[in-house]
């Protein structure tokens, strides 16, 4: 006994429900394409918004480090002078073969904080699109404060004395000079400035292996842009050698 199956005549081709299956299966199909492209797209866009975020993040947290170093070289610099203060005051007779050593702090000083890395984050809007973090630009503005207000009450004020208070002249202006207030001063800088990094540091949930991998790209990229350099130098030179080489031989042939 064969028995055959039709389909109905209600989904048979040209039918209002069949159409109306079609057209779902369609739209169906439709939506799936167009989520997982746009979401597709998005996840990418998301990506590279992360990547481009914890660069800039790492850029900021490295010129912090910068910052730091500088002061905890001056801090030294600072502690020494400080004990050569001591020294004097024990040993005066000591002045003609240490007051030169009081220049050191003098000499680091006088370098200032590169700003560039702070001028980006301040003056770009982007920036603050980018990262979406409130608290880590405020925290990152409360360092380029500090760091400002270090330079005015610190930095500045032994620039003023060195000038001002000669104190290489004589052993009476060497202790015009508060090195001991100054350490002091310089230290509890410092400890703030590295407070803010380590908050920022937590917020952006980055590890001292990120900055350590992140500065030695850098080194690298710079080490391989002064070779890059160099070669295109020393391209130049070697055209312009095989050139006078071409020339005289020109000259020896005529």
């Amino acid at each position: 006994m064969n028995v055959k199956l039709h389909t109905p005549k209600s989904l048979q081709a040209g039918s209002g429900l069949s159409s109306t299956k079609q057209f779902l299966l369609s739209l169906i199909a439709t939506t799936v394409s167009i989520v997982l492209t746009f979401g597709t797209a998005a996840v990418i866009d998301s990506h590279k918004k992360e990547s481009a975020k914890r660069e800039m993040v790492k850029m900021v947290i490295y010129d912090f480090d910068k910052t730091i170093a500088q002061i905890q070289d001056i801090d030294t610099a600072l502690s020494r002078a400080s004990r050569i203060q001591q020294e004097l005051a024990v040993h005066p007779e000591w002045f003609d073969s240490l007051r030169y050593e009081l220049l050191r702090p003098l000499l680091i000083i006088e370098s200032d904080f590169p700003e560039i890395t702070e001028r980006v984050f301040s003056t770009n809007i982007e920036t603050f699109s980018t990262i979406g973090d409130v608290n880590f630009v405020n925290e990152v503005a409360n360092f380029y404060i500090c760091r400002r207000r270090y330079k005015e009450t610190v930095l500045d004020s032994i620039q003023h004395d060195f000038a001002n208070k000669q104190i290489m002249q004589s052993l009476k202006n060497v202790f015009s000079v508060s090195f001991p207030e100054y350490c002091y001063l310089n230290w509890a800088f410092l400890d703030d400035l590295k407070d803010s990094r380590e908050k920022c540091m937590k917020m952006m949930r980055l590890t001292e292996a990120d900055m350590e991998s992140f500065s030695r790209k850098l080194v690298d990229e710079r080490d391989r842009s002064e070779r890059d350099s160099m070669e295109l130098v020393r391209s130049q030179e070697q055209l312009k050698a095989m050139e006078l080489i071409r020339q005289a031989q020109e000259k020896l042939s005529q």
